[in-house]
């Protein structure tokens, strides 16, 4: 029998593999190829724990060779002011899915940061206005943060608003996200009046109510719903769902746990949206094709994310000779 080993990957590993450019075309490949049918269909599990939740997500992809991942990540909300430690923490097993074989073990958190903005810069490139300049980011953690990076990424950003139920964090962030990017960042209390006044809305936070009504989005509003993973989670008053052009990552799980899902759970829409994110990549659906509409775009997270940056982050890490390898079955 053939000696196979596992490589593990840490944090920093991972880390030093791949750069955002390269998430957002990994991550976009995922995408076409599952609205051509090549890929495994996605799976994801929620469980509740006492102040905090697991997310299980798996799937796999087809490129000539097949390839399965799971990522198993825990979100504790307290856990940096409680312990010291990281919000969310997890790992991924990418499988080789011919035989089964676990190739690799790696840090989960770096790459859910990076392919989560990754989406959302792909999103925005196919649904907001070419020229928006001003976006308002809703929640001012690691994910708020790649967020502004990856629309800073996409579009002329020139300005933006930082919202944050901590008042302390949106300052902090604007003055640092002011610097990176040498944009002017202004924290807000008034999540209203800067989104009336934005091209580009991002919500990034893990709030069980929404933050956005219909009366809070000017005509021509790009919105990317990035923080509704979990049926609790919401962002967005179903309104603006019923009433808009609304593009999510996986309608299957957008109708179970993301936005969607509230706004079907109200009788206001049926599970049927004006696309998923792969059609309009593949070229079978429009993005944006007025000025004036809404567009939404609803993200859960997807499997296809994971395993498509795991895969990348594997293939690069053995060329790099990254990582130790481990027999798992010696």
């Amino acid at each position: 029998m053939k000696q196979l080993r596992t490589l593990l990957l840490n944090r920093s590993d991972v880390c030093s593999l791949l750069c955002f450019q390269e998430y957002m075309e990994v991550v976009e490949n995922a995408f076409r190829l599952y609205s051509e049918a090549k890929t495994l269909r996605p799976a994801m599990m929620h469980i509740d724990s006492v102040d905090g939740e697991f997310h299980i997500k798996a799937g796999g992809l087809d490129r000539g060779k097949r390839f399965f991942a799971l990522k198993a990540n825990s979100g504790f909300f307290r856990n940096l002011e409680r312990f010291g430690m990281a919000n969310i923490q997890g790992v991924i097993l990418l499988y080789d899915g011919e035989n089964g074989f676990p190739l690799a073990m790696m840090d989960s958190t770096e790459i859910t940061i990076k392919r989560t903005g990754a989406v959302a810069a792909i999103a925005t490139k196919h649904l907001a206005r070419p020229e928006s300049s001003i976006v308002t980011i809703c929640g001012c953690g690691t994910q708020g943060r790649i967020q502004l990076y990856a629309m800073k990424s996409v579009l002329p950003i020139k300005a933006a608003f930082a919202f944050d139920a901590d008042k302390a964090r949106a300052r902090s962030f604007a003055k640092d996200m002011s610097k990176e990017l040498g944009i002017s960042v202004e924290a807000t209390e008034d999540l209203g009046r800067t989104t009336r006044e934005s091209d580009v809305c991002v919500t990034c936070t893990p709030s069980h109510r929404y933050l956005l009504t219909k009366e809070d989005i000017s005509p021509g509003t790009f919105i990317a719903a990035m923080g509704a993973d979990s049926p609790e989670k919401q962002e967005l008053d179903p309104e603006l769902l019923k009433s808009n052009k609304v593009v999510v990552d996986i309608l299957e799980q957008c109708a179970r746990v993301g936005e969607l899902h509230h706004a079907i759970d109200r009788g206001m829409v049926k599970e049927e949206v004006y696309a998923e994110l792969g059609e309009i990549l593949a070229g079978k659906k429009a993005g944006r094709t007025s000025k004036e509409e809404i567009t939404i775009f609803d993200a859960t997270g997807t499997a296809l994310q994971d395993v498509a940056a795991a895969i990348a982050a594997y293939e690069k890490a053995v060329r790099a000779m990254r990582g130790e390898w481990f027999d798992f079955f010696a």
